[in-house]
């Protein structure tokens, strides 16, 4: 978390990673810029493609994976979006999870489509529908650590040797559990993305994101990687990169040509989270662990799906791949009273929280709360919120750094205006 990726600047001896605030970088001669270009030698062009700062970022982050590299992107959605478009062609299919972050199902179902990339979602609990769901056009397997609102917890073992059978990479955004408490290569994924905005920064001041290799797939059966790439001279990514095919084609191709790039001085903010990044999920877990358990027994609260929880039906999964907790988001639901909307009874209790801020995010040293189903996943119709669990009481929190009793009474206060 503070030393990978980057040592002292040996001109001024500056102990924290500069912040190289340039578009463009000045080469040798003209040899060089030209061997730049071809991809035949290693160094900075254009911050668009790679920028020292966002080097220490990607480094880091890759180091705390065990990965063999990382591409830092735009944002986390960027990050997903490069990752499908580097490793897909049109006619390809993902076979996903049904409960993700409702912009991860958005960009799946209507961005995809105008590639002709089609998808599959299926229960993530169901290992046999994962396994029926695959047909000859599946490229990928796609799921979330944790998933976001009701904390679903996947089967990253189980997908990732069907993944292996099937000869296609099992992809698993680790956003909500971070590589402090969670690290899916070691479990078998193939490729891992952040929305770096979360937890990964920690507060609240930069988007960003970032996709990483484990390096142990083969990828020379994907035309994607394999085959010889028009941009570069017919130039073959595997067969010149090796392990790092997949991340050189990802830069030099997808993230050039999107413009999905992280800024250097966003690099800057998520290297300083970075830092601290196990301190606060441990201060942070624990302190959802106390709200959980309170909202449970709370004669106001119809459920609460938070792994943590004995009470949880992916409780044993979490103690396997989670065993410091699985994280500082949840969801809860609000019991029904007699003649009264669902939605209007989420309302005005998110309106009588006084230390919560209200807002779309989650990961902030700040405690925050949001009613997905009139916000993030709005877009869904009410059979795929269904499919998602995600009802119209449901309430997600994401816990933050304030001292525990404080947010139990704004919890208790808030719950008892109802």
């Amino acid at each position: 978390m503070v030393h990978a990726g980057h040592i002292p600047d040996a001109v001024t001896g500056a102990r924290a990673v500069p912040i190289y605030q340039t578009t463009s970088f000045v080469f040798d001669d003209a040899e060089q810029a030209a061997q730049l270009f071809e991809l035949k030698q290693y160094g900075n062009i254009y911050t668009r493609i790679s920028n020292p700062t966002t080097a220490v970022f990607e480094e880091r982050i890759a180091s705390l994976e065990g990965a063999t590299g990382a591409v830092a992107t735009a944002s986390g959605m960027a990050a997903q979006l490069v990752t499908f478009l580097t490793l897909l062609q049109p006619g390809d299919e993902i076979v996903a999870s049904s409960q993700l972050y409702g912009g991860s199902n958005t960009q799946l179902v209507h961005t995809l489509k105008k590639f002709s990339i089609g998808v599959r979602f299926v229960d993530p609990f169901r290992i046999r529908d994962w396994e029926a769901a695959i047909t000859p056009r599946t490229k990928a397997l796609y799921g979330e650590t944790i998933g976001n609102p009701r904390g679903a917890i996947l089967d990253i073992r189980r997908l990732a040797d069907l993944a292996a059978s099937a000869g296609i990479p099992l992809i698993v955004d680790n956003t909500m559990a971070t590589p402090a408490l969670c690290r899916p290569i070691e479990h078998g994924a193939t490729l891992v993305v952040h929305s770096a905005t979360k937890f990964i920064g920690g507060h609240g001041t930069a988007i960003g994101g970032v996709l990483l290799d484990s390096g142990k797939f083969d990828f020379s059966t994907y035309p994607s990687i394999a085959a010889p790439s028009p941009a570069y001279h017919d130039l073959r990514f595997h067969d010149t990169f090796g392990h790092y095919g997949f991340l050189v084609k990802a830069r030099a191709e997808t993230v050039r040509d999107t413009g999905a790039c992280l800024s250097p001085f966003n690099a800057f903010l998520l290297i300083q989270g970075l830092e601290t990044l196990s301190l606060r999920m441990e201060r942070q877990t624990g302190s959802a662990l106390r709200v959980a358990q309170y909202l449970e027994a709370h004669p106001a609260v119809a459920w609460v799906a938070y792994a943590g929880l004995p009470s949880h039906p992916d409780h044993a999964l979490a103690r396997k791949y989670l065993p410091k907790g699985p994280g500082a988001v949840f969801s809860f639901g609000l019991k029904a009273r007699s003649g009264e909307d669902a939605r209007a009874a989420g309302k005005k209790f998110i309106e009588g929280l006084q230390l919560f801020s209200h807002l779309a995010n989650i990961g902030d040293v700040r405690s925050l709360v949001i009613h997905p189903a009139s916000t993030t996943h709005q877009q869904l119709t009410d059979e795929d919120l269904a499919k998602g669990g995600v009802g119209p009481e449901l309430i997600r929190l994401s816990i933050g750094l304030e001292n525990v009793e404080d947010l139990l009474w704004d919890l208790d206060q808030a719950l008892h205006a109802l």
